[in-house]
């Protein structure tokens, strides 16, 4: 399948999230099993979210029920110590995502730039990851990418799917994908 893409944009996205990453899996050396690009429902410009094992740990401890809390906290882009992490690297995608508004006129123009913006954002993690920057071989089948639009909805797992080797996605589509 042909994504509609930006190629600008996915430029752009791919090297503010290289170099995010980057800085990320130097800065802590960590196990990372989820690795992803989050938008909203207006389709903003992504910011990266990840969880590593360690940081789960660390995270769980601070609550009341720890075994619960590692099974809220395991997928929550949102709560994640890493959250927002390599924000200064996206000012060029900020610059290409607010030159084109998503107050556009009517549904249909809404809908395609919609659709670009995540196209994009996929097509840059797939970039990425065919760099070898998630790993390889089986250090490869640890980790989940996604390129996710908050709320949840089916496309995230769509974008999964394509995303990811099926055996990398057992535990998140048991867990947390959105079903259709």
């Amino acid at each position: 399948m042909k994504l509609k893409v930006d190629l600008e944009m996915v430029k752009a996205i791919e090297n503010a999230t290289r170099n995010a990453y980057k800085s990320l899996f130097s800065k802590y050396k960590e196990s990372f099993y989820y690795c992803s690009l989050i938008t909203d429902g207006g389709a903003h410009c992504p910011i990266l979210s990840a969880w590593s094992y360690e940081a789960l740990e660390r995270m769980s401890l601070n609550e009341k029920d720890p075994i619960d809390a590692k099974y809220y906290l395991k997928w929550s882009y949102a709560d994640s110590p890493y959250f927002a992490y390599g924000e200064e690297y996206f000012g060029e995608v900020k610059e290409i995502f607010n030159r084109i508004p998503m107050s556009l006129t009517n549904d249909e123009e809404y809908m395609n730039e919609y659709e670009i913006r995540l196209n994009s954002m996929e097509k840059a993690i797939a970039n990425l990851d065919k760099e070898g920057l998630f790993g390889v071989g089986n250090q490869r089948l640890n980790i989940v990418i996604n390129a996710e639009v908050m709320p949840p909805d089916y496309s995230n797992t769509e974008r999964a799917l394509r995303l990811n080797p099926r055996e990398a996605l057992n535990e998140w589509l048991e867990e947390i994908a959105e079903e259709e």
